[in-house]
């Protein structure tokens, strides 16, 4: 693999160069951000590097981009039966004021979890060679592995390598796993898709509806699974583990280790989502901020890259991406009223996901293109 021309974009334009070819060259090679590290670079390729409208913006991992006075709520599960008023109302002001918390005590025992993250690092420190089979970015393969989503259609390429296994609706075959993390993907999957369900729930609740309404809206029907591995940078001022950008989804559940980086964006501040041992990070997404008729928030968030590392992170994902929908989504109607009208015209699933993988890796929502203009 060649990838060439490490730091010089940073000036502007001074060093010309094919970003296409450095594009496809670090793609073809298979190797990921991985291969770079077990290369042994010293700098980051110019594909990796921010613009310089973004370096000179934003100071990265100074304090001033933190806003310390805020912090991301931690719901406790346990005793759900007995408190669910309780757990409503925390998941309600969670949802609507923060679009992000941490969830305890929510039934997936510690060895899960543990075991998830040793076998998704176990995955991506595979030999190169091995991991080469499953390298796609064809949509249809239900198992696979890539750097960079968009890597083709975004300003720079992001710090970070990802397995995605679309585990429903439809069966997912075991023997398409790697075997070095099956049986516990299998596992963990069956188990946050339960949690999924149970926060759908709250969630309805949470907007007054009845228990079930989210779910008959196919909320959990899609199920994806990914792991990021994030490795250790060498100028992790320059580039970012992942860009600035909102979930297209209902709802994520995100199992991030110890090493952290993940921020979400707050009235203009980021706030720092600090591992909690044991908790699972909760997102609403998109979709669910668009059915809820803007009273949940799908907010922004990012991930720093670090020069420690390599930081894994397990999110699932509740979306319709993943079967033929024939869904037509809008502000659901019994949250509608004359002092509430709808923010948002109806989309189908094809028209929602067409749009957010036609604006590419921006930075910015899809939801503006579906608001009615008033």
């Amino acid at each position: 693999m060649t990838i060439t021309g490490a730091g010089e974009s940073v000036i502007g334009n001074s060093v010309s160069h094919d970003r296409l070819q450095e594009l496809r060259s670090f793609d073809e090679s298979k190797a990921g951000v991985k291969g770079l590290v077990d290369a042994g670079i010293t700098k980051i390729p110019r594909i990796f590097i921010r613009p310089p409208e973004d370096l000179a913006g934003d100071s990265h991992n100074s304090s001033e981009t933190t806003n310390t006075q805020i912090t991301i709520p931690v719901i406790d599960l346990s005793d759900i039966v007995g408190r669910r008023a309780d757990k409503v109302a925390g998941v309600r002001r969670a949802a609507e004021e923060v679009g992000f918390f941490q969830v305890v005590n929510h039934g997936i025992a510690e060895r899960v979890l543990e075991d998830i993250l040793e076998a998704a690092r176990g995955f991506h420190e595979l030999p190169t060679e091995v991991k080469a089979d499953y390298y796609s970015r064809e949509s249809m393969r239900k198992v696979k592995y890539y750097s960079n989503y968009h890597l083709y259609n975004s300003r720079f390429a992001n710090w970070r390598d990802t397995m995605v296994c679309d585990m429903g609706p439809e069966p997912l075959d075991p023997q398409e796993l790697p075997l070095v993390c099956r049986d516990i993907i299998i596992e963990y999957s069956k188990q946050v898709h339960k949690l999924g369900i149970t926060l759908f729930e709250l969630l309805s609740e949470a907007l007054g509806l009845k228990p079930d309404h989210l779910i008959d809206l196919e909320c959990a029907k899609g199920h994806q699974f990914l792991s990021h591995y994030y490795p250790a940078c060498p100028e992790p001022e320059l580039t970012m583990g992942t860009a600035k950008h909102s979930d297209p989804d209902f709802l994520t559940i995100l199992l991030q280790d110890h090493i952290g980086g993940l921020q979400v964006l707050h009235q203009n501040h980021y706030i720092d989502v600090p591992p909690v041992p044991g908790a699972l990070i909760v997102n609403i997404g998109d979709l669910l901020q668009l059915i809820s008729n803007d009273r949940f928030k799908s907010v922004e968030h990012r991930v720093l890259s670090n020069h420690q590392g390599p930081r894994v992170s397990v999110p699932c994902f509740f979306t319709p991406l993943l079967y033929p929908s024939t869904m037509i989504y809008g502000p659901i109607k019994d949250l509608l009223s004359e002092d509430s009208p709808p923010v948002y015209r109806e989309a189908s699933v094809q028209d929602f996901f067409a749009h957010y993988i036609e604006k590419g890796l921006d930075e910015n929502s899809a939801l503006p293109h579906f608001k009615f203009q008033r």
